[in-house]
């Protein structure tokens, strides 16, 4: 059995940019993270599901909570971005982007562990079909909404540079 470890180097100390372009690309930065940090999860759950029947929920468990650490560093730093945005920078159009980002990306996570249990169903229990229609269901769900995602973060863009 392969055992997998994940690390994060979390900011706790972070450091808001004061100039407008720098802190837009600080933002851009913090959403690679983000789906750096899904590709991970993603990554040590089919690890974990190799590791069936008798599941190495241990590693996992660890897993999920350096996860969780890694995501809510993210969203802290785009919350203070968010609110630098509205306050100093009078763009509450952009604050608005965030607002409607960080909501998507809390139904992102919402789904990501839906499936994630889902697999683990159907691993589990082969012969149920209902498990492989509810993979497929939920999949649909995180397409839809990594297409409004994408959307946010065109209007984000668009309007991000609207003043260059």
């Amino acid at each position: 059995m392969r055992k997998c470890s994940f690390r994060f180097v979390i900011q706790s100390e972070f450091s808001v940019p004061s100039d407008f372009k720098a802190l837009i690309q600080r933002f851009y930065h913090l959403q690679s993270e983000r789906v750096e940090t899904y590709r991970l999860f993603e990554e040590g759950h089919e690890a974990y599901l190799r590791t069936g029947p008798h599941y190495d929920f241990d590693h996992y468990r660890q897993l999920v909570h350096e996860i969780t650490q890694a995501f809510c560093g993210i969203s802290k730093e785009v919350l203070e971005i968010k609110g630098r945005l509205h306050d100093e920078f009078d763009r509450p159009d952009l604050s608005e982007h965030i607002e409607k980002l960080q909501n998507k990306e809390k139904e992102k996570l919402e789904l990501t562990a839906k499936l994630q249990l889902a697999k683990q169903q159907a691993q589990d229990q082969p012969e149920d079909q209902s498990c492989q229609e509810q993979i497929q269901e939920i999949k649909h769900k995180i397409i839809q909404n990594k297409e409004a995602l994408s959307e946010i973060m065109q209007d984000f863009k668009y309007d991000s540079e609207e003043c260059d």
